[in-house]
């Protein structure tokens, strides 16, 4: 059923991911995970399927109309339930093939069922349970189909119904789960971080004045596909010139001008896991003077935030280093005046620096994971990815010297938290100025 192109994730993994999970629920509960629905693209078609994100690290199932039952019964002992599509062979004729129950059970080492019965399934799982965990607002049929089941099992106690008088929020607890990586999530993120990374590689080796955004963007999505990994982790930005300005700039419709930087900011999703590079080059393959020196100084400070990932650091060191090298960067440069200790404290590069340093990375792009715990930045710990991503952004009419309008810098890695500090896991695109100019001029 699967590509072969795309990694598979042994049923053991899931499997141990529920363990889990079940470990941090109370005795005499029942958590339900709904699977993402199809959504319409326009009157009877719908966009490409993408998978719910906790439904997916739970199972790796990936096929809409599904929903995962697990229990754990007031002795502590634990069950686990698949429902699925059936199999169908007018609507596999139409649509594609399903799974149906029995391979999914034994493709996905899940018991599993028609999901024909789901309501009534759904109702005896909830009886006479304490605890009910579910993401409440995720999905808007899904919330009718507890909120009705719910109130069956209130109005008919004579019947021998009783509902859970608790329930919890199941996104807090998975997603503190999500962020630490096991190795199978980071053998896939590493191989998504490589195919990204050889994207940008051909995007800078093919770019040239007078190409369009979008046939950067077409060249980037074509290695992603090549490789198997059919869709972007997000909309892929190209920003030619000033459209670098703009942060989540998806058109992709401007004509790319000799003398101008572009940059990209383009990651595939590898089964379900997401890549995330920034890199901004100069489309005629050299840098000008001021490019080169605006440049410099987020590179200077992206080096700086890296250093900075390490156990024991947490965001609050990333973006402290960040903000003093562009501060100085910025003071050096004219673009910014005054007493260099007093500008960091004043946090003066904002102005130009105008977005966070980066996030947590992983099935989401911005993934989930408390960055504070007790209003306090969470120390770094073995396991997390994050992204550094440093920018500086100066459009017409910003209050510098003219030769610096227009330009947008922003350089992005991934990173992934170990026990010595970190692994960069996207450095083999080149962001060296030397670097990227010998690549684009066909020396390297």
């Amino acid at each position: 059923m699967a590509s072969t192109l795309v990694p598979t994730v042994a049923p053991a993994v899931f499997a141990s991911r529920r363990a889990r999970l079940m470990a941090q629920l109370p005795n005499n509960s029942v958590l339900l995970v709904s699977a993402a629905a199809e959504i319409t693209r326009s009157r009877d078609t719908e966009f490409a399927f993408r998978q719910d994100s906790d439904f997916n690290y739970l199972t790796g199932f990936p096929e809409p109309d599904a929903l995962l039952i697990m229990q754990k019964s007031a002795a502590g002992e634990m069950t686990e339930l698949l429902l699925c599509r059936p199999k169908d062979e007018l609507a596999e004729i139409w649509q594609g093939r399903r799974y149906g129950a029995a391979l999914a059970a034994e493709t996905f080492g899940l018991p599993a069922i028609s999901h024909e019965n789901l309501p009534l399934e759904v109702q005896n799982a909830l009886n006479q349970k304490t605890t009910l965990v579910y993401s409440q607002g995720t999905y808007a049929e899904f919330d009718a189909l507890v909120s009705s089941t719910l109130a069956t099992l209130r109005k008919y106690p004579k019947k021998g119904y009783q509902a859970p008088t608790q329930q919890f929020d199941l996104r807090p607890i998975i997603a503190e789960l999500r962020l630490f990586k096991d190795e199978a999530e980071i053998s896939m993120m590493q191989k998504a971080c490589k195919i990204s990374a050889q994207a940008h590689c051909n995007a800078m080796q093919q770019c040239k004045a007078d190409m369009w955004e979008y046939q950067l963007e077409a060249i980037i999505r074509f290695h992603f596909a090549m490789q198997g990994a059919r869709d972007a982790g997000y909309n892929t930005i190209v920003g030619g010139g000033e459209n670098g300005c703009i942060l989540h700039y998806t058109d992709n419709n401007a004509q790319l001008k000799d003398g101008d930087l572009v940059l990209i900011d383009a990651g595939c999703e590898l089964a379900g896991y997401s890549a995330d590079i920034t890199r901004t080059f100069p489309v005629n393959g050299k840098f000008s003077a001021e490019q080169a020196a605006l440049y410099q100084v987020v590179l200077n400070a992206q080096y700086a935030a890296c250093a900075a990932v390490k156990p024991g650091n947490s965001t609050k060191d990333t973006v402290a280093a960040a903000i003093a090298e562009l501060t100085k960067g910025l003071l050096e440069l004219g673009i910014l005046q005054g007493e260099l200790d007093t500008l960091i404290k004043e946090q003066a590069c904002k102005k130009y620096f105008i977005h966070g340093l980066g996030h947590w990375l992983g099935l989401d792009v911005h993934d989930v994971g408390a960055y504070k715990v007790n209003d306090v930045e969470r120390p770094f710990e073995p396991g997390m990815v994050l992204t550094i991503e440093p920018g500086l952004y100066i459009p017409t009419g910003s209050d510098c010297d003219k030769k610096w309008w227009g330009l947008a810098v922003r350089i992005e890695d991934d990173l992934l938290v170990i026990k010595e500090g970190h692994l960069n896991l996207t450095d083999d695109v080149p962001k060296e100025i030397a670097a990227i100019e010998a690549l684009m001029a066909g020396s390297v």
